[in-house]
């Protein structure tokens, strides 16, 4: 195996979404330093998509009301307007590794629109994504803490000095700053408390404090006790050696391997000492750990997705049908916005199944029906594959691929129907 052609594909596809024409071959020939150097190295101006026009609706009509048909038309159509728009930007952007963050840190954070229901306060969470993606994770989790579309999903309104809720301070814990196992039940009680007092509008998702719902005793957590602001509590639970270590861990389980372990001595840890979440990505992106052939892994529905579109120059707004995208989506599992749990979503093995592989090769027929081939077309049959593999970002096809391939390479579009179907397509090598 080429262990260059290796590592390049899995920097495009591990912190990104795969390469545009042309992006793979020309890091080849630039070399890994410099592949290394363009991923973590912000463009000088970026250019995001115009913002999705998505407003406030205001509360729900009564049921049964003649308004109430319209208001629901709204609704559904902001939240499509809004999974359309990011689609597009992963498709879009400028600086992928910053995408590819924002991607992650949603499925981190994750939060679902449908017990959220409106689209502003979801759009609001992930500007602030985009925002902190790549910034101080202490700075990022206390902005969290206000969140509206956060507080909405794990039910903070409802939290008061005389009836604490502990959704949001059990899942402040273990899913979002410190892990399984590295806090008490007491913890989890005390901080519930020093998080009283909060309400958010379900419609806009802004986050107003009420200090007649407020618990103002001191509350102890992790061994230090004072009357803590949400903020200073959250500071205090990021500072912990146990946070650093699970923020490598979750980065380490997303975009190396789900089956390999996180060396203790791996040095993006020590990175991370200052809670720089661009200093911990750099030491990922220049360690060892993507040249490893054994940590390979299996492409989400949605990086399958994106990547393919990046690869044909298509525009996920753009397709004939909105609804069959998030059809398809749906069917493997996997739409923006719609995490199943707030544990975001599984990996790895689990997006491998005989029915997947039907619903992906049915989504990749329709997304190629829409694609411009003519390049494809002009190369002569015998060279197809190998230009597929650069379009693709595939480090090499396997033997029964290229059996497969052979046998169309006179039908550019079935031809690249099976590429993009492949394993070694799904599967980021």
């Amino acid at each position: 195996m080429d262990m260059q052609r290796l590592e390049t594909a899995r920097l495009f596809h591990r912190t990104g979404f795969g390469p545009k024409p042309g992006e793979f071959a020309n890091a080849l020939s630039a070399g890994l330093t410099s592949t290394r150097n363009n991923i973590l190295t912000p463009p000088s101006t970026v250019s995001y998509l115009p913002p999705p026009a998505i407003t406030d609706i205001g509360p729900r009509p009564a049921a049964n009301s003649p308004e109430i048909v319209e208001y629901s038309r709204i609704l559904r159509y902001q939240n499509q307007l809004l999974l359309l728009w990011w689609l597009d930007e992963m498709v879009t952007s400028p600086y992928v590794l910053q995408e590819k963050m924002t991607w992650f840190w949603h499925g981190h954070w994750a939060t679902s629109v449908g017990k959220v229901n409106f689209a502003l306060p979801m759009y609001n969470q992930n500007v602030k994504f985009r925002k902190h993606a790549l910034g101080n994770f202490t700075e990022f989790s206390k902005a969290m803490f206000s969140d509206g579309a956060l507080q909405v999903w794990l039910d903070g309104g409802e939290n008061t000095a005389k009836a604490p809720n502990e959704n949001l301070s059990r899942e402040m814990m273990e899913l979002f700053t410190l892990g399984v196992n590295r806090y008490t039940e007491t913890d989890v009680k005390e901080l519930s408390r020093a998080f009283t007092g909060y309400q958010v509008s379900r419609t806009t998702g802004v986050v107003t404090h009420n200090p007649r719902r407020r618990d103002i005793a001191p509350v102890t957590v992790l061994g230090k006790t004072g009357v803590m602001s949400p903020e200073e509590v959250i500071a205090h639970l990021v500072s912990q050696n146990t946070s650093a270590q699970f923020i490598a861990e979750r980065i380490w389980y997303r975009f190396v391997s789900s089956q390999e372990p996180l060396p203790q001595d791996h040095p993006m840890i020590k990175a991370f000492a200052g809670r720089d979440i661009y200093a911990l990505m750099k030491s990922l992106i220049e360690s060892s750990a993507l040249s490893q052939e054994q940590n390979s892994m299996v492409k989400s529905p949605v990086e399958w997705f994106i990547g393919l579109c990046r690869a044909l120059k298509i525009m996920p707004s753009q397709l004939p049908s909105p609804t069959k995208v998030m059809n398809f989506l749906s069917a493997l599992s996997q739409i923006p916005f719609s995490p199943p749990s707030v544990a975001g979503w599984p990996v790895d093995q689990a997006w491998l199944s005989s029915a997947s592989a039907q619903f992906r090769l049915s989504f990749a027929t329709s997304i190629i029906g829409e694609a411009d081939l003519s390049e494809l077309t002009s190369i002569s049959p015998v060279r197809r594959p190998d230009y597929l593999a650069d379009l693709l970002g595939v480090v090499e096809w396997s033997t029964r691929t290229s059996y497969a391939m052979r046998g169309v390479r006179d039908n550019p579009q079935r031809l690249l129907i099976i590429a993009a179907s492949s394993p070694e397509y799904v599967v980021s090598q």
